[in-house]
């Protein structure tokens, strides 16, 4: 019938009948109006109470990125302000309770989206719950991933978080969204799954198919009229000896990026050499005051433990306007992706970071685990030397920053002297290269980690890692591609640290080439007008 080109967000080729997902209710009446508004508002929590015990059931039975995205579901659902603000809309403005939830969640919606970055990527979370609440108060099955006993590709307008979170890979094929982005929830827990998945894929539903052949790796989506015999995917783990390397040896460290410990474990028992981004946000998330250096201490620690006598680079606290922690008092800006956030955030409250970097340090003391420290939103050498010399002071032994800004990018040089590596964050640093909000579908394209624009800054990091004899690596979700993966060794990265589940697969696609291989395949990409041809050229050069 069709081809549809989107973003391939998870690897992979897989074909199948298709199963169409329509993941969203009718929007709920206005009326009438209550004869009790007392107890038609009392009905909203109990609800709650029900939506989010089913989550937490969920994610008991699930582990890793899906447990994490169901707690954080579950915890949604409950989330007091946004129960408040709809009782009060049936109290103050005799709607049913269905509708209130409805327009409660529109608001806390259109808050999240309008703040940018980090908030907006709980949007698609805030939906999910909305229409949960809904079906439960309008007494209705909630929309979502029906059940089918056939292996099938599924195709929706966005899958909610939730949703893709327990899905059977062995039933799921593949999974093809109208909107999203490379760097959404969906896709996350797609590559953790396994499963190949294009995202942004416009125009894939209104096909209206029988069948779909999907290549992750590709983006690309043909459509049929006729149902297909499912084709699993196509995957290369048990072809991976454990070790990062290219065919001849050249070794690129494959890490693994974690925030829990449940996290640690499944970094390990996916074979992960260490960790290259331990994000510590976790342990700030739901206080109301700073935790203690002993309560940090402790939190580290958990996670640390299991990776005793491997690399651990932790991140300092990425927070800020676009990720608001009630004690840290930051200010509404009209921009937050382009505010006081990440290191910034320090410069004003430099003991927040000093009682973060005692307490890491104690914590690696504590678990033996190799700890290095960087910090997030580094812009200029000035920036990077100013966290050095604290960090060291602290007793941090090995001292980085994120490259997540085309400034810290461009003044490579100047920054590898400052400190001992950096750590390239893709997702932001795409976003911000690009002018291009991460979370809006539309602007998914610009959001490929296989934009030239940004390979070519990639490479600029290449060429000062080795003229400064400072490693760079890569914690963007950019690694979790093999294709890209390779290129991004052939272009100077030293290590690749990605979700636990697509380390098997990006080590094995590593290891068919030799260095020279890649090197070729990344110049090919670089060379490129865009990110399709980017993509199409490296490809080229390893099947010749």
């Amino acid at each position: 019938m069709s081809t549809v080109r989107g973003v391939g967000v998870s690897p992979g080729r897989a074909a199948g009948p298709v199963v169409l997902v329509h993941d969203r209710l009718p929007e709920p009446a206005s009326g009438p109006e209550p004869a009790d508004l007392a107890v038609e508002a009392g009905r909203i929590r109990p609800a709650a109470q029900e939506v989010a015990a089913q989550l937490r059931d969920r994610a008991e039975r699930a582990s890793g990125e899906a447990r994490a995205v169901l707690d954080v579901t579950a915890a949604m659902a409950t989330d007091p302000s946004l129960l408040s603000a709809a009782e009060r809309a049936v109290t103050d403005r005799r709607l049913p309770a269905a509708r209130a939830v409805f327009e409660a969640a529109a608001q806390f919606a259109e808050t999240l989206a309008a703040a940018g970055g980090y908030l907006a990527e709980r949007v698609r979370d805030v939906e999910d719950v909305r229409d949960r609440l809904v079906a439960r108060l309008s007494g209705v099955a909630v929309a979502g991933v029906p059940a089918t006993s056939t292996p099938s590709v599924l195709v929706s307008r966005d899958l909610a978080p939730a949703d893709t979170a327990d899905l059977d890979p062995k039933m799921v094929l593949a999974l093809v969204t109208e909107e999203g982005g490379p760097t959404s929830h969906t896709a996350i827990l797609a590559r953790s799954l396994g499963i190949p998945a294009v995202v942004a894929a416009r125009g894939a539903l209104s096909a209206e198919a029988a069948g779909a052949r999907v290549d992750g790796s590709a983006g690309t989506v043909e459509l049929v009229a006729e149902q297909l015999v499912p084709e699993a995917a196509t995957r290369t783990e048990n072809r991976w000896h454990g070790t990062g390397s290219t065919s001849d040896g050249h070794a690129v460290k494959l890490l693994a990026n974690v925030g829990s410990a449940t996290d640690a474990t499944a970094a390990l028992d996916a074979g992960a050499e260490g960790s290259g981004l331990f994000r510590t946000e976790f342990c700030f998330l739901d206080a109301t005051t700073e935790p203690t250096e002993a309560q940090q201490r402790e939190a580290y620690a958990a996670v640390l433990r299991p990776f005793a006598g491997k690399p651990v680079v932790v991140r300092t606290l990425d927070a800020g306007a676009d990720k608001p922690l009630p004690f840290l008092d930051v200010d509404a800006e009209p921009n937050p992706a382009l505010g006081v956030r990440g290191l910034r955030v320090a410069f004003d409250r430099p003991g927040l970071l000093d009682r973060q970097l005692v307490a890491i340090v104690s914590a690696a003391e504590d678990t033996g685990a190799d700890v290095s420290v960087m910090a997030p939103m580094v812009a200029t050498p000035a920036e990077a030397a100013w966290f050095a010399e604290r960090a060291r002071a602290a007793g941090v032994g090995r001292v980085g920053v994120m490259v997540e800004t085309p400034a810290a990018a461009l003044c490579a040089d100047e920054l590898l002297s400052e400190v001992d590596f950096a750590s390239i964050g893709t997702n932001d640093l795409a976003q911000y290269t690009c002018a291009a909000d991460r979370m809006i579908g539309a602007l998914a394209e610009l959001n490929d980690p296989w934009q030239p624009a940004l390979l070519r800054l990639v490479a600029m990091l290449g060429e000062a890692s080795r003229a400064q004899a400072a490693p760079v690596g890569v914690c963007g979700e950019a690694a979790s591609d093999p294709l890209l993966a390779g290129v991004l060794a052939g272009l100077g990265v030293a290590s690749l640290s990605m979700t636990a589940a697509a380390l098997p697969s990006v080590g094995a696609a590593l290891a068919e080439h030799p260095l020279k291989t890649w090197r070729r395949a990344a110049e090919q990409a670089i060379s490129a007008p865009g990110a399709a041809q980017a993509r199409e050229r490296a490809r080229a050069v390893l099947d010749g």
